[in-house]
């Protein structure tokens, strides 16, 4: 299929312009070195392993339990780039992967204290630091059910909240799953509006519109907002998230840029919701019509459908005549997310606001979401070493190191089919990075 002008890119064209020479450079002889490694383990993983064992057994009490697979591997030494264990890995992945399905979930939150048990919810400690600054997420998601455990696993805190905003489409029994979640763990809950999600469309901004209003309403005074999909997944652990959050001093985190002429059709002319005959069964298509000016005078900025914003600014959003407009007027828009933000955040006066006067803040700049485009590969970043879904990086284990140390705090894509093991060693060093700040103070621990 054609790519869309959604599948290609962010902020603009004057990225590569921002990176200077020399660093350009550096990312070249990493992508050499990274290539290189990748070949010798291969060679030597080949030579060295016939068979390789696919999982690790469970813990006695859950041996007649399904729960996430977990793979025999070093991830400390998958972390340091170490061709062996990194072609074990790559020939691990090459195997059949036995789906982790949406049923095994919903059949193990049947049984709540079961689930807890079985994946630690049990056993969370919290420094005060912690407590002081709880965090909210929103995630909208429509399959993949342990995909998205995974995800609230590994950012779970007792102080946090958690809205899920789960797809109307989606199948029973990923709601099924889902909605055990939401009754086992009771800072998580499902959003009470829900919308039928269409690529592209109003309903995505909407998603998250219905989990921010929940979560305001909710008792947890929660300081930032973050939303997710179920193929991200986070680089950094909660408390290292809640230092970097502190540090914004009230500001948000998010990308905002001038659109390109290119994307400024999407909102120049009227769009209209029509079936298409792909995943995601409805599409928006220009017309001809041309639309009125944005209400209020408005410059639209373009960015991401993703965010980091204060509370401050979701009470402002809330309650204001000029958001309100300006939503009415983005609903016949191609992918009204990923400018709506963006211009909100550059409105004279809101919370946490990014001067129309400042220079663009592109995906690279914000450490919200970092993302890979294929077209950008040997440029800014090393290459793929997962796969490619239109345009965007699937992420394989050969990449954790330049993940974890590139900056940003969550990345997309992940895909327990492509690679687990990545999932599986990020889970490993965010709770070690997490263990780590708990050893050097007093956290408050819940145990059985």
């Amino acid at each position: 299929m054609k790519r869309s002008a959604k599948q290609t890119g962010t902020c603009g064209s004057g990225m590569n312009r921002r990176y200077s020479f020399w660093r350009l450079r550096r990312r070249q002889f990493i992508t050499s070195l990274l290539s290189l490694l990748t070949l010798c383990a291969l060679l030597l993983v080949s030579v060295k392993y016939s068979s390789i064992a696919e999982s690790l057994p469970p813990p006695a009490f859950l041996e007649n339990i399904q729960t996430l697979r977990k793979y025999n591997i070093s991830c400390s030494a998958i972390y340091d780039m170490d061709p062996v264990e990194v072609g074990k890995s790559l020939i691990i992945q090459r195997q059949k992967v036995v789906e982790d399905k949406d049923e095994t979930l919903a059949n193990l939150t049947s049984n709540c204290p079961l689930f807890i048990k079985s994946r630690a919810y049990d056993d969370v400690c919290v420094l005060e630091e912690e407590r002081d600054f709880p965090l909210a997420y929103s995630l909208v998601v429509h399959k993949s059910a342990w995909a998205v455990e995974r995800l609230i696993k590994v950012l779970y805190s007792p102080s946090n909240i958690y809205c899920i905003h789960y797809d109307q489409k989606s199948s029973a029994e990923f709601i099924s799953a889902i909605e055990g979640l939401a009754r086992c763990l009771p800072n998580v809950f499902i959003a009470s509006k829900r919308e039928s999600v269409h690529y592209a469309s109003i309903s995505r901004l909407r998603a998250d519109l219905n989990c921010l209003s929940d979560l305001l309403g909710s008792e947890v005074k929660w300081k930032y907002v973050i939303n997710l999909c179920g193929q991200d997944f986070p680089l950094r652990s909660n408390i290292e998230l809640v230092t970097e959050l502190k540090n914004l001093n009230g500001a948000n985190m998010l990308e905002t840029c001038r659109p390109t002429e290119h994307k400024k059709q999407r909102f120049t002319f009227h769009h209209k919701l029509t079936d298409a005959n792909f995943e995601y069964q409805k599409l928006p298509v220009r017309t001809e019509q041309i639309k009125t000016p944005p209400p209020h005078g408005i410059q639209v900025f373009s960015g991401s459908a993703y965010f980091v914003l204060s509370r401050d600014f979701v009470v402002y959003l809330n309650s204001s005549v000029v958001v309100r407009d300006f939503l009415a007027w983005s609903e016949d828009t191609y992918s009204p997310d990923e400018h709506f933000w963006a211009t909100l955040v550059r409105l004279p006066g809101v919370p946490g606001e990014v001067p129309r006067s400042q220079p663009d803040i592109t995906d690279l700049m914000s450490k919200t979401r970092l993302v890979k485009w294929q077209y950008l590969e040997d440029n800014l970043y090393p290459p793929c070493t997962g796969t490619h879904v239109r345009s965007v990086c699937i992420f394989g284990a050969a990449e954790m190191h330049w993940l974890l140390n590139y900056g940003h705090w969550f990345a997309n894509k992940f895909d327990h089919k492509v690679d687990s093991i990545l999932l599986q060693c990020i889970e490993e060093k965010l709770e070690e990075k997490q263990k780590s700040f708990q050893s050097v103070a007093s956290p408050i621990c819940r145990k059985g």
